[in-house]
């Protein structure tokens, strides 16, 4: 991201510039930890000039949670073919590749850095949580969910985030591990709420309809199985 000389931009290009460079430093190292004055130098422009373009860290950080929020949100984006259990473990994959290549930055907007409690920062984090449960509904071909539905949903979706948050710190699990888990979880989650409710038995079956044999659900029905007997 660095330019190493300073050339001149206009308005727009040289905002996306400094969100961009911004971003890749917030994603290396909290967001508490990167100067205006590294940015800048980074940009290969004077710390005066950033605050032509931002008014401080504050708004440039939001800027660049922007960005981050779009592009996290858009690992959620899966085409609606094949069985339910392998496409949520591509999603659970492309996830993985945003903690893994924006660990810090990832882990600022989730637990708070300069913009925490701000009404900007809590929109994006609500904004990614909500793209993903859209995407979900989607792939369950259901336009009003029923309240327990929701509530599996919201939970899991709470779930991925915990569990990135949790493996960032000393990434003692293999990610690949923990991406089948979490796949495994949505189906555990809903079989629960399906032993509750006829509706959600219904959607269950469902969703296991096409479950090939080699799929991740299957893999957790085979895995239950052998601990039960």
């Amino acid at each position: 991201m660095t330019t190493g000389v300073r050339r001149r931009m206009g308005v727009e290009e040289r905002r996306q510039q400094l969100i961009g460079v911004a971003l890749e430093l917030f994603s290396q190292r909290s967001p508490d930890d990167v100067s205006i004055d590294e940015i800048a130098t980074a940009a290969g422009i004077s710390r005066p000039l950033v605050y032509h373009y931002f008014p401080g860290k504050l708004s440039l950080y939001e800027a660049a949670l922007k960005r981050a929020a779009d592009e996290l949100s858009d690992r959620f984006v899966e085409a609606r073919e094949g069985p339910l259990g392998t496409r949520l473990l591509r999603v659970m994959r492309r996830y993985f590749d945003f903690v893994d290549d924006h660990g810090p930055g990832f882990a600022a907007l989730m637990r708070g850095g300069p913009a925490v409690g701000s009404s900007a920062t809590n929109a994006l984090i609500d904004s990614v949580r909500q793209a993903a449960y859209d995407q979900i509904l989607s792939h369950l071909r259901v336009e009003n969910p029923p309240a327990r539905l929701e509530l599996v949903i919201r939970s899991w979706i709470s779930l991925a985030e915990s569990t990135a948050l949790i493996w960032l710190d000393g990434r003692r699990i293999p990610r690949g591990e923990l991406e089948v888990q979490l796949v495994h979880d949505f189906a555990a989650l809903a079989a629960v709420s399906a032993s509750h409710d006829e509706e959600m038995a219904a959607l269950l079956r469902h969703m296991l309809k096409n479950e090939p044999n080699d799929g991740p659900f299957t893999d957790l029905a085979a895995r239950l199985i052998a601990l039960a007997s």
